[in-house]
């Protein structure tokens, strides 16, 4: 056995690497890539081809076709990032199904994405138009949710109220110091060489002058929200007091202490992406962040409702939610389940206790949809308890009437569901894919990459459902 060794296969890398590879041969038949190079010329993109209607000089663009494929296809596998799309687009086949020999750079990609962020949310309806004509939806259960997503913002550039003030007079300082010293330079320099046009700033100045513009601007936000706040609250105020007035009952414990409209000494602002929120996280820590909702239709877990909002608590978010969820099912031409009369049925719609308020229940009531919405917190997996059978008064509190509600046969069976429904759809999210924050900066770019991140998952969900298996390439 001396001078032996085991036989391998032939290997010729100089051949290998001028071998062509055709994707439609390397890949499966079913692969995502083709689903979606079939799927999307089929979709209307009227609001993609309208932005370049008003310009018709220049270049031909890359084919909006092309690009949709492209962006829908990054973010259903999760390559987020448009140089990782870019780069992708050189080294990946399913990437290279979609472009072929003519790859849009980094900038191309990015500059699409942000140009046509109004367009996907017509996109998203056209998505969930395709969910319904296959049967996906079924309107027996919408869930409602939210999870927190990270804002592209750095904290160390952020600064609470109570450091504004101090770093606002200390900037004025040098400013001042400054100025006087400029002033002295020119009069030296104005002797050595001449006169100069006076309206020149040293880049010291200029740069403390321009951080101080930037704090001043971030001071009178908060000083803003917090009046608006305030304002709020007062409103809140009054309109209990109405109602106690009305109802003949008075207060209850001490009168609360006055309104301050002024921000709190710890209250922060962020500079790259001001609209961004502290906000906790899943792992108990705190980060700038955006409160990513969604409502998910119980039969395939489609969403049929997206949006973003800076506000870390779920309580306003019910009813906006409700309202865009009807909104999208009308557009989409998904009709509504129908009662017994022929009319439009009440659509179950669950949601956990951080949604709860008497108004939110009245307003989901009002558009057509039954709430079921926790009145208390539960555990994970614990059922809602059994309460004592009281007789249903008009005058009966809402609280206490949903709770009986949750209490009810249906109501159990309902709410059960909703961990199954909507939670799922944030763990493939961010798990799956790996997409657990933002990359545009702002509420509306956020929204709009919020709401292309939702229509990739309902576009996973229909190529699965009619056959798909799950993509093996990631970029």
């Amino acid at each position: 056995m001396e001078g032996q060794r085991k036989t391998y296969r032939a290997w010729d890398a100089q051949q290998n690497c001028h071998d062509p590879v055709a994707p439609c041969d390397a890949l499966p038949a079913n692969d995502l890539v083709f689903f979606l190079i079939d799927l999307i010329p089929q979709l209307d993109l009227t609001p993609f081809h309208a932005y370049y209607a008003r310009e018709l000089r220049g270049q031909p663009p890359f084919d909006v076709t092309l690009m949709v494929t492209l962006l829908v296809y990054a973010y259903a596998v999760g390559v987020c990032s448009s140089r990782r799309i870019a780069a992708a687009c050189e080294r990946n086949l399913a990437f290279r199904a979609i472009v072929g020999g003519d790859r849009p750079d980094f900038r191309t990609i990015s500059d699409f994405r942000k140009l046509h962020r109004a367009a996907l949310k017509p996109l998203f309806v056209e998505v969930l138009r395709v969910a319904g004509e296959l049967g996906m939806v079924k309107l027996g259960n919408l869930a409602t949710d939210g999870t927190k997503m990270r804002a592209h913002a750095s904290r160390h550039k952020a600064m609470s109220y109570g450091y504004m003030a101090q770093e606002i007079a200390r900037l004025e300082a040098e400013v001042e110091r400054l100025l006087r010293d400029a002033e002295r330079l020119d009069a030296e320099q104005d002797a050595a060489q001449g006169s100069r046009r006076g309206d020149e700033l040293p880049d010291e100045l200029k740069r403390r002058e321009d951080r101080l513009a930037k704090i001043r601007a971030a001071k009178a936000r908060l000083e803003a929200e917090a009046r608006a706040a305030a304002a709020a609250e007062q409103h809140r105020r009054e309109e209990a007091r109405a109602q106690r007035e009305a109802e003949g009952r008075r207060r209850r414990g001490r009168e609360p202490a006055p309104i301050d409209p002024t921000p709190e000494d710890k209250a922060q602002t962020n500079f790259t992406d001001p609209e961004a929120k502290i906000m906790k996280q899943s792992n108990k820590g705190f980060d700038y962040s955006y409160n990513a909702q969604a409502v998910v239709d119980g039969e395939d877990q489609i969403i049929v409702a997206a949006a973003v909002t800076p506000a870390a608590n779920d309580k306003q978010q019910a009813l906006p939610m409700g309202r865009a969820a009807l909104a999208n099912l009308e557009a989409a031409g998904i009709e509504r389940p129908k009662a017994a009369d022929g009319t439009a049925a009440p659509i179950p719609n669950t949601a956990d206790t951080g949604y709860f308020s008497a108004e939110a229940i009245r307003g989901l009531e009002r558009i057509g949809l039954d709430p079921y919405l926790a009145v208390e917190r539960q555990k994970h997996h614990e059922a809602a308890s059994e309460s004592e059978p009281t007789a249903a008064a008009a005058e009966a509190d809402v609280k206490e009437t949903m709770r009986q509600k949750l209490a009810s046969a249906t109501g159990k069976v309902l709410y059960a569901a909703r961990k199954r429904i909507v939670e799922p759809v944030f763990g493939q999210t961010k798990g799956a894919r790996g997409i657990r924050g933002f990359l545009l900066r702002g509420l509306e770019k956020v929204a709009a990459e919020w709401q292309l991140i939702c229509l990739t998952h309902n576009l996973l969900k229909i190529w699965r459902h009619t056959g798909g298996v799950e993509a093996s390439a990631r970029g």
